[in-house]
């Protein structure tokens, strides 16, 4: 069995001046209903009243009738030569193929003329795609919400294929982090056409193919991170979901590439554009960071605490304001670490006696 091989190389054709070409066609068009009607008038002249030139009718009527004939092919072949004329907008391209061979690719605007015999090929020419109200493309569109427009399009006018950068949006998904955190992620693809003969020959459907490899390289490069960094110390340099966005987008974007290189697509761009914690560990999660922040809010409290002790023992010392002994020092310290890490005001006491 012969192996499938993948289309690796475009040819860029030139087409010629279409409006050279139009105005030919239609010169030859009425040329030859010109050449027509003559045939007519000679023949039906002839045959009424003999030949203008000989005495004898026949080679007059054969005569016009072999203007006919050739004013009749010239007419059909003039109506075929009207296909090879093609107009380009901006940022399209035609890819061409002839009796079921690859031509070439026809890019950069204009109104040209090309071999009538070429067919143009786009797969996508029915897909149906959703725009919403901010111009995302949507290859996936869900029934519209109350407040929300969708309409479907379709995804290419007529055969070009649009070299113009585009914005997929594949909608959330949940998915298990590095730590088997399910989390609800959501991702915004730039992408271009860059090829447009892979596009067409190497894939059934270039949109269907990035939208599956775009939700296959997500949920790759989400399993390598965790949602977020929870320890302290070397673990903390860790690369997250939620703290290194920015590296995971560009590590998306490295990895989409790969897989999509075979389609003659490129991925401009790939942006975090949702990300958050499954509904049903959404609320132990919070809890979580809740009691994390206070930990950390009370260490440096206590941090501070310690060094203000230390300040003011140091203080006292180098002042000689009093002489305290351990025991003394002791108490002092453990009523200012009260007094400083406790949650609520102190209430001083006057000893009115001797400390001692």
């Amino acid at each position: 069995m012969k192996n499938t091989e993948l289309f690796t190389e475009q040819k860029i054709i030139k087409g010629k001046n279409g409006l050279a070409a139009l105005f030919l066609i239609l010169l030859a068009l009425l040329a030859f209903t010109a050449l027509g009607i003559a045939g007519i008038v000679i023949a039906s002249r002839a045959a009424r009243y003999g030949s203008i030139i000989m005495p004898y009718s026949g080679p007059s009527e054969n005569f016009g009738g072999a203007l006919i004939v050739i004013s009749i092919i010239g007419f059909v072949a003039s109506t075929i030569m009207f296909a090879g004329l093609k107009t380009l907008k901006p940022n399209e391209a035609l890819v061409l193929t002839l009796f079921g061979k690859y031509f070439g690719t026809l890019e950069g605007p204009g109104f040209f003329f090309v071999n009538p015999f070429v067919t143009a090929v786009n797969p996508i020419k029915r897909t149906p795609i959703a725009v919403n109200t901010a111009g995302t493309v949507d290859l996936q569109p869900k029934p519209a919400q109350r407040g929300e427009k969708m309409d479907l399009i379709d995804s290419a006018s007529g055969k070009a294929i649009s070299l113009k950068i585009m914005t997929l949006d594949n909608n959330k998904q949940k998915i298990n982090d590095k730590l088997g955190n399910p989390i609800e992620i959501g991702v915004v693809i730039v992408w271009r056409v860059a090829n447009a003969a892979k596009a067409v020959f190497n894939v059934d459907n270039y949109f269907t193919y990035l939208s599956t490899q775009a939700d296959s390289s997500l949920r790759n490069i989400v399993r390598l991170f965790p949602y977020d960094v929870w320890q302290d110390g070397e673990e903390a340099d860790e690369m997250s979901l939620r703290g290194s966005s920015q590296e995971v987008a560009v590590k998306l974007r490295e990895e989409l590439q790969s897989k999509v290189e075979i389609a003659g697509l490129e991925i401009v761009e790939a942006r975090i554009t949702h990300l958050a914690y499954a509904p049903e560990i959404a609320a132990a999660m919070l809890q979580r960071q809740q009691a994390s922040a206070i930990i950390d809010a009370r260490k440096l409290i206590v941090e501070g605490a310690v060094g203000m002790v230390e300040m003011a023992l140091q203080k006292l010392s180098e002042q000689n304001i009093v002489e305290l002994d351990a025991e003394r020092k002791a108490a002092m310290v453990s009523n200012l670490l009260v007094v400083l890490c406790g949650n609520k005001e102190a209430q001083p006491i006057v000893n009115s006696g001797s400390i001692y």
